[in-house]
C-alpha cells in the first residue's frame, strides 16, 4: 500500500467515524435534550398562566419575572369565581391554580412546572451549578416546600380550626417543619444556599401560609423574617405583586386564634 492509498483510507475511515458519531447522537435524545437544556437552547412555546390571586400560581408569575421570559397571565381581577371558571374551562379534570398551558400541553403542579421551565429555558439561572454542594439542598427545599412544609401546615390548620392544640405532637408538627427551615437560614442566606434560587420561590408560599394564619408564631423565626424582607425587596417579586395581586390578598382564609400559634410544652 502506497502513501496515497493509505491517506485515502484514513479519509474514508474518518468520514465513517463521523457518520457513526452523528448517527449515535441521533439515537440518544436524552443526551441531546440534556445538552440543549444545559444552555437553555430549546425554543419556548407560548405560555399562559391561569391564576388565582394569592395562590400558588404566583410562583410561576414570579419565576417568569425573574427570568425575563414572556408569558400571558389569565385571571379576573378581584373575582376568584370567575378566575376559577377560566381554569375549569381549560382543565376540567383538575381545576387547580396554577394551571399552565405550555404550547399544546396543559400542566399542573407549580414545582414541576418551575423545574421544567428552568431546565428548558433557564440557561442555568436560578439553579446552583450541578457540581455545587448547594445543588442538593436547592432540590431538597424545592420539594420540602410542598412535601413537608405545606402538607403539615395545611393539615394542622384544618385540625386546629376545630380544636387548638394543648400540647406539641410527638411527631413533626407545623412548628417543627418551620423550625427546620429557620435552622437552615441561620447558616445560609437563601434556600438555594449561597445564591437566590427557585427553591426560595417555592418556599415563600407555605411559610407565608403558616405565619399569616397563626399556624406558627412568626416572632419565633428571626432568620425567616429576615429572608422574607430580602425576598420582598426583589424587583421581580414586586413586579409579580403588581401583576398578579394588584389589590392585595383576595378571599383570605380566617386566621387561627393567636393561642394556636404559641409554643406549647412538649
Amino acid at each position: 500500500m502506497n502513501i496515497k492509498q493509505f491517506s485515502n483510507l484514513k479519509k474514508i475511515g474518518l468520514a465513517i467515524a463521523l457518520s457513526v458519531v452523528t448517527a449515535v447522537g441521533a439515537t440518544l435524545p436524552a443526551t441531546a435534550v440534556h445538552a440543549q437544556t444545559a444552555t437553555g437552547a430549546l425554543p419556548m412555546p407560548e405560555i399562559t398562566i391561569y391564576h388565582l390571586e394569592g395562590r400558588r400560581s404566583e410562583r410561576l408569575v414570579w419565576l417568569m419575572e425573574e427570568l425575563g421570559l414572556p408569558y400571558t397571565l389569565n385571571f379576573t381581577r378581584g373575582n376568584l369565581a370567575a378566575s376559577m371558571a377560566a381554569i375549569r374551562a381549560i382543565n376540567p379534570a383538575m381545576p387547580v391554580a396554577p394551571t399552565v398551558t405550555y404550547g399544546d400541553q396543559v400542566l399542573v403542579e407549580s414545582g414541576a412546572i418551575i423545574e421544567m421551565i428552568l431546565a428548558r429555558h433557564g440557561g442555568g439561572r436560578l439553579v446552583p451549578p450541578l457540581a455545587s454542594p448547594d445543588f442538593a439542598t436547592h432540590l431538597l427545599w424545592i420539594h420540602y416546600a410542598e412535601g413537608s412544609l405545606a402538607s403539615r401546615a395545611i393539615a394542622d390548620y384544618r385540625v386546629w380550626q376545630i380544636q387548638p392544640p394543648q400540647q406539641r405532637s410527638p411527631l413533626v408538627d407545623s412548628e417543627g417543619v418551620v423550625q427546620f427551615a429557620e435552622n437552615f437560614l441561620a447558616n445560609n442566606p437563601w434556600f438555594g444556599g449561597a445564591e437566590f434560587s427557585a427553591a426560595d420561590i417555592m418556599m415563600l408560599f407555605p411559610i407565608n401560609f403558616a405565619m399569616t394564619l397563626n399556624i406558627v408564631n412568626k416572632a419565633q423565626f428571626p432568620h425567616i423574617n429576615a429572608w422574607i424582607t430580602k425576598i420582598e425587596a426583589r424587583p421581580a417579586y414586586q413586579a409579580m405583586l403588581a401583576k398578579a395581586r394588584p389589590d392585595g390578598m383576595v378571599g383570605s382564609l380566617p386566621a387561627l386564634p393567636v393561642n394556636a400559634s404559641r409554643p406549647v410544652t412538649p
